[in-house]
């Protein structure tokens, strides 16, 4: 069993987004010692903008008259299309950035889309694998809340992961994690810890549905 996990906080130590992955994480191997877990961070090795660019100009460019940067990049394309696709399973974790993904997540799936297996028009490439969307968000944005309809990244994940690449794809979701460091935000802290609480509870059962989903599909 393979599981792929992406993580893209920008912090290593503390980051909410990385322990419900990790939770997640464990919950799988739980259930397969054995598997292995392929890594890729973002948060630390953040893809470049410009291999977006490289990668769609080669598109439109004949094999033999690409730039070495452009040749890069359709190489780099297709590791991140083989990663995912040779996956059993796959664990996102996502912060929320100025209400929106950070940008080398966006880049990530800029790429992923510049190959042939992922292009426009692919049908559902990750169609039958489970995924486990681990989000943390720094303020609160359910419905009643001041900001409600402010969390720009969740539904656009969920269309992408979800509906254009085919994932059945299980969210874990931590709200309020600003709320332990900032004083005007003191009376929300026990939702915040409560949240917290019930994200882990949720990516320990996701993480043990992807694994069992998986060996079913393996079987």
């Amino acid at each position: 069993m393979r599981l792929f996990r992406l993580d893209n906080s920008l912090r290593t130590d503390g980051s909410v987004s990385r322990e419900l992955a990790d939770t997640a994480q464990a919950a799988w191997l739980a259930e397969h010692p054995d598997g292995v877990v392929v890594r890729r961070d973002l948060g630390t090795d953040p893809l470049l903008a410009s291999s977006w660019v490289d990668a769609v100009t080669a598109g439109s460019t004949p094999p033999a008259d690409r730039t070495d940067a452009q040749r890069e990049a359709t190489g780099l394309a297709a590791r991140l299309a083989d990663e995912l696709l040779e996956a059993d399973a796959v664990i996102v974790s996502l912060p929320l950035y100025n209400f929106s993904v950070p940008a080398p997540f966006k880049t990530w799936i800029d790429l992923l889309f510049t190959d042939p297996r992922f292009a426009p028009g692919s049908v559902q490439p990750l169609a039958g694998r489970q995924g486990v969307l681990a989000i943390a968000r720094g303020g609160g944005y359910a419905p009643g809340t001041p900001r409600e309809g402010w969390d720009h990244a969740t539904p656009w994940v969920q269309r992408i992961l979800g509906d254009v690449f085919g994932l059945d794809l299980h969210r874990a979701e931590a709200e309020l994690t600003m709320a332990p460091v900032v004083p005007a935000m003191e009376s929300l802290r026990p939702l915040a810890e409560q949240s917290r609480r019930d994200a882990h509870l949720a990516a320990d059962a996701h993480g043990r549905t992807l694994a069992r989903q998986a060996q079913t599909r393996a079987a």
